[in-house]
């Protein structure tokens, strides 16, 4: 059993003017699909070959595998974050949560493009939901993700260079104001809903 890439939730075109299509045709048709080649590659003929994805990410630890197999989930969850009619602001239980969590979306907003925009290096920035309910930003550096510890992921923003150089060259603040255009508040509720 192979691991494969998963589709796009929407067009290739779908998010432009704000991520282009070209952007797309290199991110996800070139970086996540390599991750997936690669990640297969050094998976065949092992027992992880046959084993899912967040279990190979949790067995790996660090190295290659790890760092082929966690960017190929970033990467899958880094696109169901945005979506074509995406953008405004939260409603119901997520509202409340960063309300409680942040004091207002404005600020939670503030903080997550100072997250995004100041992370050294490649990286992620994510919104998570803590073991204690309430909410958070963290970063993670290169391939790291949260699912190797007890944090729940609800929305990110991946800031490593592929994401946005041929759009915004090296302006990572401009392709952060063009990410809350996108975000995709529904996939964000619909994690902090789960168990």
């Amino acid at each position: 059993m192979a691991f494969t890439l998963p589709d796009l939730p929407y067009s290739q075109d779908a998010l432009a003017p704000h991520i282009s299509a070209e952007t797309l045709s290199f991110h996800y048709g070139k970086h996540h699909k390599n991750y997936v080649n690669k990640l297969n590659e050094l998976t065949a003929n092992t027992p992880m070959a046959s084993q899912s994805l967040e279990d190979v990410i949790k067995k790996a630890g660090a190295g290659p595998i790890f760092n082929n197999a966690a960017q190929v989930w970033n990467h899958t969850f880094y696109w169901n974050s945005l979506a074509p009619a995406g953008g405004g602001d939260p409603k119901g239980d997520l509202a409340k949560a960063i309300e409680k969590s942040f004091g207002n979306v404005a600020d939670f907003k503030k903080k997550m493009t100072q997250s995004a925009v100041t992370l050294f290096g490649s990286g992620w920035s994510w919104l998570v939901k803590k073991p204690d309910g309430t909410l958070a930003i963290v970063e993670t550096s290169n391939a790291g993700t949260p699912i190797t510890g007890s944090d729940v992921p609800l929305l990110t923003c991946d800031v490593w260079e592929h994401a946005y150089y041929v759009d915004r060259r090296n302006d990572r603040a401009a392709y952060v104001e063009a990410f809350w255009k996108l975000v995709n508040w529904e996939f964000a509720a619909q994690n902090l809903a789960r168990k």
